[in-house]
């Protein structure tokens, strides 16, 4: 069975890199799952949770914000400011950033605080999906 040879990128660094046998990302038009053979594709993602099934059945999650997923040939590439695998995420410290920002965009309609909100939930739900 052929497999996709996926990477997961974000600004400043390779985060995972591997082979998969299916991905599931969020994209602008909704949630997607990919196996090999899938067809070509790119597509806006949104801040989420990407889920990657490796060739050995093993699972490896990961927060990703706004960025870009790329389909073609049996390879993916999921390309995003900040990724960060769920089991480097402090949940504590995600918890705190939410809280943070929340409380930043409380008082007027901050963009910023919207942003920080978006990715700090998408860390938190990172970890419990692997808890």
């Amino acid at each position: 069975m052929a497999a996709l040879q996926v990477e997961l990128v974000s600004a400043d660094r390779l985060v995972w890199s591997g082979e998969a046998s299916m991905i599931i990302a969020r994209t602008s038009e909704g949630d997607v799952g990919i196996l090999p053979g899938h067809a070509p594709m790119l597509s806006v993602m949104v801040d989420g949770v990407i889920d990657v099934t490796t060739t050995d059945n093993e699972t490896w999650v990961a927060a990703v914000d706004a960025g870009f997923l790329s389909v073609a040939d049996n390879r993916v590439s999921v390309l995003a400011e900040h990724a960060e695998m769920a089991h480097d995420i402090n949940l504590e410290k995600a918890r705190a950033d939410l809280e943070r920002c929340q409380k930043a965009g409380e008082n007027e309609d901050d963009a910023q605080a919207a942003l920080g909100i978006a990715w700090a939930e998408a860390r938190i739900r990172a970890v419990e999906k692997v808890s």
